[in-house]
């Protein structure tokens, strides 16, 4: 199939854009790497009147630290992440995450900024952007504001964006001390969506391995990203020896209330795998964060 009709505007400044976006409103999408989106197009699964590409936009691309964090542009590509030693330095999870997306090809086009208001739980930069308390920078026409990423994602490919607003950059709060970080997932081949997967942030105490700090982040187990915060809470203040990855993983895969089933997986196999992905991740974590 091919997509339909549409009307198509390459601004060259974020501003342009959001005149754009206030102007059309739902009416009006808007095209970063078009990964996901050209794909829904072509099989009308989603129509749009006009899109409205961000790729001319140069303001929109890069990486720099700022105010204790490192902040992204929206429209840095996937594989400019991957490259970044930068990105390795501040946000490791960020960069082991991203060899996992696709393949190069679509990391080469894919875009932060693209996949993260995409929304897909299936996904690997929303799960970071949650666990790590991610801030995402949004301009409309009206000004900009700043959304936690714990309050972005809303349900299955949607956000707490505004149709007349765009996301500009992603701000990854930096970890220090004793930290380290994990990830995990299960696919049927390389470069396809996860069946389950986990990202682990832990930061242990600088005299003791007590756990001052965790973030377990899940991939395709909801509707929307999902943060396994019951999980989190039984292994804070407590020595990593006395946390044992197969009981966090068991109770991070009850979290989710309602995990897919398709031609993939039952929702029970789904829990299966999504635990062994948590313990894998925690231990992988954990093992870095001792080393200091």
């Amino acid at each position: 199939m091919k997509a339909a009709p549409f009307d198509y505007d390459a601004p060259t400044t974020a501003e342009e854009a959001v005149a754009v976006l206030a102007e059309h409103g739902d009416e009006a999408k808007v095209l970063a790497g078009g990964q996901s989106l050209i794909p829904m197009l072509a099989l009308r699964l989603a129509m749009f009147d006009r899109l409205v590409d961000i790729g001319r936009i140069d303001a929109l691309r890069g990486i720099e630290s700022r105010d204790g964090a490192l902040r992204i542009g929206a429209a840095t590509t996937d594989a400019a992440v991957e490259r970044s030693a930068e990105v390795r330095t501040a946000a490791p999870l960020l960069s082991r995450v991203t060899p996992l997306i696709g393949h190069l090809q679509i990391r080469s086009r894919g875009t932060i900024g693209g996949s993260i208001a995409h929304a897909d739980p299936a996904a690997e930069y929303p799960a970071v952007a949650l666990a790590l308390d991610a801030e995402l920078e949004v301009l409309s026409a009206r000004g900009r504001r700043a959304v936690a990423a714990r309050d972005f994602f809303t349900g299955l490919w949607s956000t707490a964006l505004e149709p007349d607003e765009l996301l500009v950059a992603v701000s990854f709060p930096r970890w220090s001390g004793r930290c380290g970080f994990g990830v995990d997932e299960f696919a049927r081949r390389h470069g396809d969506f996860a069946i389950a997967g986990a990202v682990v942030a832990v930061q242990l105490a600088d005299d003791t391995d007590t756990v001052q700090r965790c973030a377990i982040g899940l991939i395709g187990m909801e509707s929307a990203p999902l943060r396994a915060s019951a999980a989190e809470a039984v292994a804070l203040g407590v020595d990593v020896a006395d946390v044992g990855p197969a009981e966090l993983g068991a109770l991070a895969s009850s979290e989710p209330a309602d995990p897919p089933a398709d031609l993939h997986g039952t929702a029970a196999y789904r829990r299966r795998v999504c635990a062994t992905m948590v313990a894998r991740a925690w231990v992988a974590a954990v093992e870095e964060a001792r080393r200091g």
